[in-house]
């Protein structure tokens, strides 16, 4: 005798087949619910370190910006904007805006086409050049407290390394004060900031070098490009995202420059060589003015912030776009 389904009129629905539909639902509502919790709790340890280590101690950097504050006990002399008018009438931390700027220009012109000879250079073949690249690179890894000390004996006026091979050579004439002359202390410095930093973008350049497909460059070499015109028409364009990373590093790099600049100079001689940052640290921990060092910090952020979001808006957005389309798999 065969059974027939027949709705329960009494429930007013169907008691049958519809059962395990509902429980497959409540197992995947089950799942999604796990999932998330499973997230939840690996990011939350996370989140509550960038809490407190992060955000919070911006916040209140920007609390106490309106504050003349001493840095004991809660801020309460509050002053308004008088630390940001104050800020932008001081004549030091305006010329570390102008020496930003002047490292910025620099890092550009000659420190990051220096990085990207040596790339291209030792992404030939040629007998060493792993030991090369470790050599280049091995500045990078140095701290930049060992690096200042470094340079601070190579560069010490009369007896340093520098002017006794300067003197041997029969140039005693251009060695000096390396850096306790007004003159010639930004030069130094960014002599040293190259030597420790071109490294980094030798290797970002190798490694976009390495993915350029060796194809093109042979087509273009059978078609009878020279080594200029295959770089140019070929290996350049492929690398222009590695290098627009490569000049966002190097310019928030040069705004936040702090330590490598403090334990050589201090930012001396008489501010010749101060940054944003090392003026900051100098009101808020030398003179114990963190109300207005924290405008500093507010200013430097505001800086960075501005010039993050125009260039990822107006630089990068080609590049974030290719890997949003490539995430989504809706590539054409």
């Amino acid at each position: 005798m065969t059974s027939t389904y027949l709705p329960d009129k009494r429930a007013g629905r169907d008691a049958g087949p519809p059962a395990p539909a509902a429980r497959r639902d409540r197992a995947r509502a089950r799942r999604r619910t796990l999932n998330w919790l499973t997230a939840t709790g690996f990011q939350l340890p996370a989140l509550v370190l960038f809490m407190g280590l992060v955000l919070l101690p911006m916040l209140f950097a920007l609390y106490a910006a309106f504050f003349r504050w001493g840095g004991f006990g809660m801020p309460s002399d509050y002053v308004g904007g008088e630390n940001f008018t104050r800020l932008f009438q001081d004549d030091v931390f305006l010329g570390d805006l102008w020496r930003c700027l002047v490292l910025v220009v620099l890092s550009l012109a000659l420190q990051l086409p220096f990085a990207l000879a040596m790339a291209v250079l030792l992404n030939q073949r040629m007998r060493g050049r792993a030991v090369y690249r470790m050599l280049f690179f091995a500045p990078y890894v140095l701290s930049e407290a060992i690096t200042g000390v470094l340079f601070g004996m190579i560069f010490a006026p009369d007896d340093g390394f520098a002017d006794q091979v300067l003197g041997g050579i029969g140039l005693d004439g251009l060695g000096g004060e390396w850096f306790a002359d007004p003159s010639t202390v930004m030069a130094t410095l960014f002599l040293v900031m190259t030597w420790k930093y071109f490294g980094f973008h030798m290797m970002l350049y190798l490694a976009g070098l390495q993915a350029v497909p060796r194809e093109l460059t042979e087509a273009a070499l059978i078609d009878g490009a020279g080594p200029w015109q295959r770089f140019r028409n070929v290996t350049l364009p492929l690398l222009a995202p590695t290098l627009r990373i490569s000049v966002f590093l190097s310019v928030i790099g040069a705004i936040q420059l702090f330590d490598l600049v403090w334990v050589t100079t201090a930012g001396g001689p008489d501010h010749h060589s101060e940054t944003m940052a090392v003026t900051m640290f100098q009101y808020g921990f030398k003179r114990y003015q963190v109300g207005y060092a924290s405008a500093i910090s507010v200013v430097m952020f505001a800086i960075s912030l501005v010039f993050a979001l125009a260039y990822q808006r107006f630089v990068l957005r080609r590049d974030l776009e290719g890997a949003t389309t490539t995430m989504r798999g809706d590539g054409k």
